[in-house]
C-alpha cells in the first residue's frame, strides 16, 4: 500500500532525519549519474527529493506520482514537473527516458511486475534505472517511523532476480543510510561519518538498497529457414510455357 504524499513530504522536508536521508541518497545517486545536458530524467513513486540536481541541465525532468499515493506540486517556487498517474500506465512515450529512478514506488505497489514493465517500456535503448528500496537486512525496514518501514523490503538477490525477469541487467549494487533511523541529535550530527564508514566496510548493511540496471535490447533476428537448398525441386518448371506439337513422320 502506498503512503500518502503528505506524509512523505513531511518526512523528507520537515524532519531532520528525513533531510539526512534525502541528502545521503541523493549524493550517492549524483555520484552514479552526474547531471548531463540533454537527458530526460524521470522519477516514479516519491523520487522528487532526488531530482533537484538535474533541473538545471536536463532536457526534461518528470516526477511521476501514483494515484494511491497522491501528488503534490514540485519543485517549490518553480514550474511544476510532477504529474499524477496510474502506477501501471505512465503518461510517457515508449523509449523517452534516459535515466529513471524509483523510490517508494516498487516496494509499496500491489503489482510490482506491472511497475517494472512500465519502467522497461519508458526507458530508451541504453537507458539506466536506479531502484531505491528498503534493505531487508537493514535497520530502517524494521521501523515504521520512516517511509522505508512500509512495503516489502528486498535483498539484493531478490530484487535483481525480479529485475532480470523484466528485461533489466543489474550493473551496480550498494547500500545507503548506515546511520540508525533515530531522531537523537548525536546520530543526526554524525550521519556523514557513518555514511563514510559504511562505504569503506561493505559488510555493514545500510538501511536502503540501491541497484542500478540497464535496459536489455536484443538485436533483431532474421526469420525463415537458415539452410540453403542447393538443388531445389523444379516442381512447377514448365508450367505456363507452350508445349510443342509432335510432327507426323513422313510416309515411305
Amino acid at each position: 500500500m502506498h503512503l500518502d504524499v503528505l506524509d512523505l513530504r513531511n518526512f523528507y522536508y520537515r524532519t531532520q532525519l528525513g533531510r539526512v536521508a534525502q541528502r545521503a541518497i541523493r549524493d550517492r545517486m549524483v555520484e552514479l549519474w552526474p547531471p548531463l545536458n540533454g537527458q530526460t530524467v524521470a522519477g516514479f513513486g516519491f523520487a522528487v527529493p532526488l531530482l533537484r540536481p538535474y533541473l538545471a541541465d536536463a532536457r526534461r525532468v518528470v516526477g511521476l506520482m501514483p494515484g494511491p499515493q497522491g501528488v503534490m506540486p514540485w519543485p517549490a517556487g518553480m514550474e511544476n514537473v510532477s504529474v499524477l498517474c496510474e502506477e501501471t500506465h505512465w503518461p510517457l512515450p515508449t523509449g523517452l527516458v534516459d535515466r529513471l529512478v524509483l523510490m517508494h514506488g516498487l516496494e509499496t505497489s500491489e503489482n510490482p511486475s506491472a511497475v517494472l514493465e512500465e519502467a522497461h517500456r519508458v526507458l530508451g535503448p541504453g537507458g539506466k534505472a536506479l531502484f531505491v528500496v528498503p534493505n531487508r537486512a537493514g535497520l530502517w525496514s524494521r521501523r515504521d517511523a520512516t517511509p522505508f518501514g512500509f512495503g516489502r523490503p528486498y535483498s539484493a538477490a531478490q530484487l535483481e532476480a525480479q529485475m532480470k525477469r523484466h528485461g533489466f541487467t543489474p550493473e551496480r549494487s550498494q547500500t545507503v543510510l548506515h546511520v540508525p533511523p533515530s531522531q537523537t541529535p548525536f546520530w543526526l550530527r554524525t550521519a556523514r561519518f557513518w555514511e563514510t564508514v559504511g562505504r569503506r566496510l561493505p559488510w555493514l548493511s545500510g538501511g536502503v538498497l540501491m541497484i542500478e540496471a540497464s535496459k536489455q535490447v536484443y538485436a533483431p533476428t532474421r526469420g525463415g529457414l537458415g539452410a540453403v537448398v542447393r538443388r531445389p525441386l523444379r516442381v512447377l518448371e514448365g508450367v505456363g510455357q507452350p508445349v510443342p506439337t509432335p510432327q507426323a513422320s513422313p510416309r515411305r
